[in-house]
């Protein structure tokens, strides 16, 4: 068998403070490569409470709930 390679990339909101294609850092297409990026965790944080899309606000609460199991009431199978 041929050894297959794709491209690999980091992909991050294109919102502020982030490139607006999306892309961190991508990779050579078709080389065997490590790609290794720094990401910012506090503007991630920072997008999730002041960002345009704000997923956990503009949810839909009409279409999906969310309920929580006690722990220790799970069924065993």
């Amino acid at each position: 068998m041929d050894i297959q390679y794709t491209q690999s990339a980091v992909f991050t909101p294109s919102d502020f403070a982030f490139p607006t294609n999306a892309i961190k850092s991508e990779a050579t297409p078709n080389t065997e490569m490590t790609l290794i990026v720094d990401v910012d965790l506090n503007l991630l944080k920072d997008l999730h409470y002041n960002g345009t899309v704000r997923t956990i606000l503009d949810k839909c609460d009409d279409l999906y709930e969310i309920k929580w199991k006690k722990p220790g009431n799970q069924k065993k199978s």
